[in-house]
């Protein structure tokens, strides 16, 4: 990692953290925002073909705007409030340091990682660009490009390669985790943050799927979305804020990826009620402020979306995973009713399934809600809105569950849909959404059930009797114990998993050769041992991303004969062998005369010239 491109972007960052403080966002929002914003200004002039010049000039922005900001403090003017450090600062910053660590000597695994969320980055960064209608090595040409353009600006500071882009997805994962503990009423108190600090750390084990150590967004969408509903709550009585904080975050959720309009229309719904809540009036004139407000927020916050399906709809006659109507009643028409049934069938026996994560996390969300209610109610003698809120959760779970039927009917194949392929997976969001919302409403309304409710008098001398302040003290101690266990048992996982993909494929692709940083089309033959691989074309795609050529191919089956092997290496100009092919090297021993196992070679007319594992070829 480069530490004074690391030094740079903090910086920058810092500049807009502060501003956006100035403005009146919280501090609690304030990082997130910052790093949305400059999303939004990076894809501007990603979209108008000025990538690069953008990364600077929003980095040299950042740096105008701390410089700014020390200027007044130096002069007394504007210093901004210190918000305390309280026992979750500690927490986050401590076990995010740790997590962060580990993500940086991690690699790049998962498929999707190089079928599209690490290739686009490395795409963005090296060529300075979108990509275009000729560029095949770009599969997934429909997928908006948020959290690509973030990775880039934060790689092109701090250098290119697997630890950095898991950090960088990482922080922005982080910041928005950390707008949680706005939504405290008394941070002083330690149990109810902690609780925050531990169900953030329980999410990961519905994350479990993909884990942190992948640039997929399944994650990111739900903890984006607890930021702005958060946000929502925070700012309700400051319409004008609240106006430009949903514009960002809906417009930035939008392009995460096409999936996100479930999460924007919670977020439109929430801001609704809270309008509806918030604003003063009667009759026409308070509805039309109500209409306006809403639609103008939300109006704008699409607009960046709908200039991308403009772009990826005038740019590619075909794009994978485009949201269409002409594809969704083909798709309908193709599959038939009696398959789509059978998918709706499966689907319903995996929602009762016992065993399966994402009930367990939807039984774990009712069962504490319940729970804490009952004791609230009875053991308190107070009244609390857990029941209710514990309503919307559930309905959040059908509406998803019938969402997520609507994907597998309509937009993936008969083949896929049938095994619900990526079921967990897509379930874990709504589980992290509801989990977290869950939390936040449990917290609040344990804080509205202590016996002092005046903050500044709350002490160690205020609870009802010795035995609360007892018990208060060691659930407090044990619910810390849970947080750094749980967060360490992810940290564990990420170091676990590390170790155990140690000879997968792009990790002996690191042992042969250097990857290429310079797209090219040249032609590169990957020599698998495992068909299943090949067939499923994880080969491929690593290669892809590895050698950065869109004409990377793996292959497994040898048995051909002498002419026609010769014949089909031929056609090639590079040859990885990352793991050792018996068929193959018996083949290359029989029509070239030369012992091979591992390693990366040029392909002659004569032979193959074997490359030095750390020799520079793609640069």
């Amino acid at each position: 990692m480069a530490w004074l491109g690391l030094i740079v972007f903090i910086i920058a960052l810092i500049g807009y953290s502060g501003t956006a403080r100035y403005l009146g966002v919280s501090p609690y929002l304030s990082w997130i925002t910052a790093m949305l914003v400059q999303i939004l200004l990076l894809y501007v002039f990603a979209m108008l073909g000025w990538l690069r010049l953008g990364i600077w000039l929003v980095t040299g922005l950042g740096w105008l705007l701390f410089a700014v900001r020390i200027i007044f403090g130096i002069r007394g003017k504007g210093r901004l409030k210190f918000e305390g450090l309280h026992i979750f600062d500690l927490w986050m910053i401590t076990l995010g340091l740790a997590m962060a660590d580990v993500l940086y000597h991690s690699p790049l695994i998962h498929y999707d990682n190089f079928s599209h969320w690490a290739l686009i980055v490395k795409f963005l960064v090296f060529e300075g660009r979108l990509p275009g209608a000729h560029d095949a090595i770009i599969s997934f040409t429909s997928y908006p490009p948020a959290t690509a353009l973030y990775l880039t600006q934060f790689t092109t500071l701090v250098g290119f390669h697997d630890g950095t882009l898991l950090v960088g997805q990482f922080l922005l994962i982080w910041a928005a985790s950390y707008a949680i503990f706005g939504l405290l009423r008394d941070r002083t108190r330690g149990l109810m943050s902690l609780i925050l600090c531990f169900s953030i750390a329980v999410t990961y084990v519905f994350n479990i799927a993909i884990r942190l150590n992948n640039l997929l967004v399944d994650y990111v969408l739900p903890i984006f979305t607890i930021a702005a509903l958060v946000g929502i709550y925070i700012y309700r009585k400051q319409p004008k804020l609240l106006g430009v904080h949903v514009a960002i975050f809906t417009a930035t959720l939008l392009l995460v990826k096409n999936s996100a309009t479930f999460f924007v229309i919670i977020i439109g719904v929430y801001y609704l009620y809270t309008l509806i809540k918030s604003t003063n009036g009667l009759g026409l004139k308070r509805w039309w402020r109500i209409l306006y407000r809403f639609g103008l927020s939300l109006g704008i916050g699409l607009l960046p979306f709908l200039w991308w399906e403009r772009h990826v709809h005038q740019t590619f006659t075909v794009s994978k995973h485009e949201i269409s109507a002409t594809a969704y009643r083909q798709q309908l028409s193709t599959e038939g009713t009696a398959k789509i049934l059978k998918v709706g069938h499966k689907m319903i026996s995996q929602l009762f399934n016992l065993n399966s994560l994402s009930v367990e996390g939807i039984l774990l969300i009712n069962a504490t809600l319940i729970i804490g209610w009952l004791l609230i109610r009875f053991v308190s003698h107070q009244h609390s809105n857990l029941l209710g809120i514990l309503g919307l959760i559930d309905l959040i779970f059908i509406t998803y569950f019938a969402s997520l039927f609507g994907m597998y009917a309509l937009s993936m194949p008969y083949s896929e849909a049938i095994v619900l392929d990526g079921y967990e997976r897509y379930m874990s969001s709504t589980v992290i959404l509801n989990l977290l919302i869950g939390a936040m409403a449990l917290v609040r309304a344990m804080d509205y059930a202590l016996y002092e409710q005046r903050f500044e008098r709350r002490s160690l001398r205020t609870f009802k009797s010795i035995f609360t302040k007892n018990f208060y003290q060691m659930a407090t101690f044990i619910v810390l114990i849970f947080a750094i266990i749980m967060m360490f048992s992810e940290i564990n996982g990420t170091n676990y998993a590390n170790r155990y993909n140690r000879n997968t494929l792009p990790q002996q692709m690191k042992r042969i050769a250097q990857p290429w940083y310079h797209y090219s089309r040249t032609k590169v033959l990957i020599v698998d041992p495992h068909a299943g691989d090949v067939a499923s074309y994880y080969t491929g795609f690593v290669a892809h991303y590895y050698f950065f050529t869109n004409h990377a191919t793996g292959q497994e089956n040898f048995m051909e004969s002498p002419t026609d092997f010769a014949k089909n290496v031929q056609r090639y100009d590079y040859l990885a062998i990352p793991e050792y092919h018996h068929t193959f090297s018996v083949m290359v021993k029989k029509v070239y005369h030369q012992k091979v196992r591992t390693g990366l070679f040029r392909i002659t007319r004569h032979g193959l010239k074997k490359i030095s594992a750390t020799a520079t070829i793609g640069r």
